[in-house]
């Protein structure tokens, strides 16, 4: 069963046909859509400031979601991957999003809908990626738009996979060791 910590008196309130890994872990203010997944070692840590996600949200291996202290909560969209590994701290991501493996988005960026931050991207505190965009490097910078088959082919089969992966996972099962 997933860590799902109390602070200050905020619990994680989640939507319908959620999956939480057994070793993720939320903390505080959280609100989270439906048919949304936070995967093995994910952490989810609203205990400064709030987050919220809309619907078809994951939230993969490893991958950290935080505020700074009063000043900087998370927003997040429907339809957005957080890839493994990834940083999100402090920001806005607008729907139809993926931010790749590793990549790091800081404190007051706001990420606009229909974009792939590229794994192992860095996005500065207070960019503002525009809608339609591929941004990579450190700094990320705009290194195209995305077309659509990409839209498509990436970012949306992905948010939409996410729950199917879930149903395949028998949370009830223990394996022994031989």
């Amino acid at each position: 069963m997933a860590l799902i910590k109390t602070v200050k008196g905020k619990v994680p309130r989640f939507g319908k046909d959620v999956f939480l890994a057994d070793n993720a872990t939320l903390v505080g203010d959280i609100e989270m859509g439906d048919n949304c997944s936070v995967w093995f070692n994910a952490v989810v840590r609203a205990d400064v400031h709030y987050i919220k996600m809309g619907d078809y949200v994951n939230v993969q291996d490893g991958a950290v979601i935080h505020c700074t202290y009063k000043t900087a909560p998370v927003e997040i969209g429907n339809y957005v991957s957080i890839a493994h590994n990834a940083v999100v701290h402090g920001c806005v991501i607008k729907d139809n999003v993926l931010i790749g493996m590793g990549a790091i988005v800081m404190d007051n960026c706001v990420i606009e809908s229909n974009c792939i931050i590229a794994a192992g991207a860095v996005v500065l505190e207070n960019t503002h990626c525009e809608s339609g965009s591929v941004y990579a490097g450190c700094p990320a910078k705009k290194v195209k738009d995305i077309d659509q088959n990409r839209l498509e082919g990436t970012v949306k089969r992905i948010s939409n996979a996410y729950p199917t992966y879930a149903s395949w996972i028998d949370m009830t099962e223990q394996v022994q060791k031989p």
